[in-house]
């Protein structure tokens, strides 16, 4: 399965694939003591929880020293496989479950990330400001938007304006409501053809 990961971005380098391949050994060890990803779906790490990760890098590739805040990252996805991905971006995950997050910190030390932060929390304790926030399926976009409006940073440094990305799947129309006319849906399945895609979406809402 980490050879899908490898085919679809082919540019790693060999620590990066080192990074990946230690990724895909420590979850299901501490997945046996805290549960961060069902019991029944580790088996499918590679492709559902990592892969899944990285489609926002075909989406966007954020550029050196901007700053992404991961809201929800419970075991550190998406954060942690776009940190491996993109090293030069600096990435900051919060989560309210501090056992989750004791596991994204150790497999994040152990692979040797030094692009990650972590905090434990609720997001409005969170003061910093990021280009964006990355989120995967912790709740509706509108509501998430106005959680996360006072993080934004006013400095411009990509190729779109800073905004929420998240990894979404069901009916996104009847979720984003009045923000259906000014967000971007992506079907995951755009960039990879595993089943598991069919039904994923990216989704881009941009701070305005």
């Amino acid at each position: 399965m980490i050879q899908e990961i490898f085919q679809s971005f082919p540019e790693l380098s060999d620590v990066q694939r080192a990074q990946f391949e230690e990724m895909t050994r420590l979850y299901p060890k501490w997945n046996e003591k805290i549960n961060v990803i069902s019991r029944k779906d580790i088996s499918n790490l590679c492709i559902n929880h990592i892969l899944h990760s990285l489609a926002i890098a075909k989406f966007i590739r954020f550029t050196p020293e901007s700053r992404i805040l991961d809201i929800g990252t419970g075991g550190g996805f998406p954060g942690i496989p776009l940190a491996v991905l993109m090293p030069e971006v600096k990435f900051h995950l919060v989560d309210r479950i501090a056992k989750k997050l004791r596991v994204a910190s150790d497999i994040a030390e152990k692979i040797g990330l030094t692009n990650v932060t972590f905090q434990h929390g609720d997001i409005g304790e969170c003061h910093e400001n990021f280009d964006f926030v990355v989120s995967r399926a912790v709740m509706p976009q509108p509501d998430l938007l106005k959680i996360v409006k006072k993080n934004f940073s006013n400095l411009q440094r990509n190729a779109i304006p800073n905004g929420l990305i998240t990894l979404k799947g069901g009916d996104i129309a009847a979720e984003l409501g009045k923000l259906a006319n000014v967000s971007e849906v992506i079907p995951v399945s755009d960039y990879f053809s595993q089943p598991f895609f069919d039904t994923k979406m990216i989704v881009y809402t941009p701070n305005i």
